[in-house]
């Protein structure tokens, strides 16, 4: 997919208009992620226990993020990472594989073998359909940062907040970790621009096609 060169500037009072959309869009999120939580109960069983059985360590994983209007929430996920993963990060800081405020390392030595299965099929990030649920998240949407990537965000990558961040994205269902972080904010910024019940609702089938075959998640 071509990453757009030039700069999107998002008119905020045109995105505030889209109100039949914002609704239309929580009433399916809601409806769609408990289903989804209903249905995929027996995979979450399985996953859950794969983890126990490697580590025996916590199953979930809870990450604080940063949401639309700069508000935090405590984003869960399937724990694919070693216990100490977090004090281990400053260590390897040096070895990031993407430029600006976000880390991503292609063979990250704190991923465990389960973990590097449901990262690559995004597995790990199911149970964010908890963060849906309770509003936290919508179903598409720009990838929640981190606190410390929102210190260092400039003016321009500041516009990724105007929207209640995603489980998945223009991003994350086309490119992810083949770009950087520059390429993420004008994706993300892309989709913000021409958001829409039908573009969201293709990139949920773009989603459910890397169940099946995998992208550069890692």
């Amino acid at each position: 997919m071509k990453v757009l060169k030039q700069k999107i500037i998002i008119d905020q009072d045109k995105l505030a208009k889209k109100i039949t959309y914002h609704i239309i869009k929580r009433i399916f999120d809601f409806i769609a992620s408990l289903c989804g939580l209903i249905i995929l109960s027996p995979l979450f069983l399985v996953v859950a226990l794969l983890i126990k059985l490697e580590d025996h360590g916590p199953v979930f994983y809870k990450q604080k993020r940063v949401g639309k209007g700069q508000r935090e929430f405590d984003m869960f996920k399937f724990r694919s990472m070693h216990v100490d993963a977090d004090k281990r990060l400053a260590e390897l800081k040096k070895q990031n594989e993407v430029d600006g405020p976000m880390f991503k390392m292609k063979n990250d030595p704190r991923i465990t073998k389960i973990g590097h299965f449901i990262r690559k099929t995004s597995i790990d990030e199911l149970p964010q359909l908890f963060n849906v649920v309770r509003g936290d998240m919508s179903l598409v949407g720009p990838r929640p940062p981190l606190p410390s990537e929102v210190a260092e965000y400039t003016d321009y990558d500041m516009q990724r907040l105007l929207v209640v961040p995603g489980c998945s994205g223009l991003w994350q269902a086309t490119v992810r970790n083949s770009v950087g972080f520059h390429e993420m904010v004008q994706l993300d910024l892309e989709y913000i621009q021409k958001s829409s019940i039908w573009f969201d609702i293709k990139i949920l089938f773009m989603t459910i096609k890397i169940l099946f075959k995998p992208n550069s998640a890692y």
